[in-house]
């Protein structure tokens, strides 16, 4: 294990330490937070969040919006609404409605605990005005083929949005609002997580508080505690488009110490037209695969903390010297990695991990 550490067990113990059910319960316990009138929760990681919740309340009502597939092991009283990620759907409307109307119907002197995780800003919508789905998917999609940074993105969500930004906790009439959330943005704030889901404005007519529960740097710095090898590199950093991140990081990890390096954040990618089957991990770890090409003992994991990348059910890859092989730049270039990398054994596939903090990059050098 000292000379070839599991690198996806490492990523694992990273996950476990963000967890969203995990975290739920620790918040309730070490922060003393009362018991609510109403449980709402809302992201990939909804029902992991909701079930912690619900366990030690199991009489109060609970919403939960998650996306598809993410809803096993719900609460036996949870309201359960599934939606499409990362581009909306018609459930994402009738659960941005149901959201308004739960939120509305909290009673003058209640307690609203909520739920936030991201994911969100796909999962829940009310546009505004006249602006329709097919409006709404046209545009998510070109922002993401774009490459546009996640904080520009839900900026331009939120603007469209009659939920994000701190409309949603406008419409609550009770008294206090708690909000726990896990952080898959850079600077970990709340007016971001979800394009401000759960956020509320500062004027909020009742009391509002938030607490940010999991975080990148949470996992990363679990990651350390458990590797059995020097850690030398422990950075919040993958916050650029793959193209440029891979020469970059490729060249880090080919000159770097022996030992653990890991990172943390959330690339982009800029799609060409008609993109294959993929994702901004599966991008990176195979973009990654051609810098460390024939370089001996250097090996790379990159995924995602929520277990999926892009719409497939693969978290990321794993690569090392070898991987990159005849067909690989195609691949790369019609943004088409997922079925190149499962071909070749190199898919991470995880299922979903009831948590999401961004994404991992852990790299071990011999």
């Amino acid at each position: 294990m000292a000379d070839t550490p599991d690198l996806l067990a490492l990523w694992q113990a990273g996950i476990k330490a963000v967890e969203g059910y995990a975290a739920v319960k620790t918040a309730l316990e070490e922060d003393g937070i009362s018991k609510p009138d109403r449980i709402v929760a809302v992201g990939k990681a909804a029902t992991a969040m909701a079930r912690a919740a619900s366990e030690q309340w199991p009489d109060i009502p609970c919403l939960i919006v998650t996306k598809y597939h993410h809803s096993d092991n719900a609460p036996p009283q949870a309201t359960v609404i599934e939606a499409a990620h990362p581009v909306p759907d018609d459930a994402s409307l009738a659960a941005g409605h149901a959201l308004l109307d739960a939120v509305a119907a909290c009673a003058p002197g209640s307690h609203l605990l909520m739920l936030v995780s991201g994911g969100a800003s796909s999962l829940a919508e009310v546009p505004e005005g006249d602006l329709s789905l097919e409006d709404l998917r046209a545009e998510t999609e070109a922002l993401l083929a774009s490459g546009t940074p996640i904080g520009d993105m839900n900026a331009h969500r939120t603007a469209r949005s009659q939920i994000k930004g701190g409309k949603l906790l406008a419409r609550f009439q009770g008294a206090r609002v708690t909000t726990l959330a896990l952080s898959d943005v850079e600077g970990d704030s709340l007016a971001t997580i979800g394009s401000g889901i759960g956020d509320a404005s500062p004027d909020a007519p009742f009391s509002f508080t938030p607490h940010i529960i999991a975080s990148n740097a949470i996992a990363r710095a679990a990651i350390a505690d458990t590797s059995p090898l020097p850690v030398h590199t422990n950075e919040e950093t993958l916050y650029a488009d793959v193209a440029q991140l891979a020469p970059r990081l490729g060249q880090m990890l080919r000159d770097a110490a022996p030992g653990l390096h890991i990172l943390g954040g959330e690339p982009v990618v800029h799609l060409p037209e008609n993109p294959g089957l993929g994702g901004r991990n599966m991008a990176l770890g195979l973009a990654l695969a051609r810098e460390i090409a024939g370089t001996q003992g250097l090996r790379i994991l990159v995924a995602g903390t929520d277990g999926t990348d892009g719409p497939t059910d693969a978290a990321g890859a794993l690569v090392d010297g070898t991987t990159w092989q005849d067909g690989a730049a195609d691949a790369l270039s019609s943004a088409n990695a997922y079925p190149w990398l499962k071909d070749h054994g190199a898919l991470v596939v995880t299922g979903p991990t009831g948590t999401n903090v961004m994404d991992l990059l852990i790299a071990h050098k011999a």
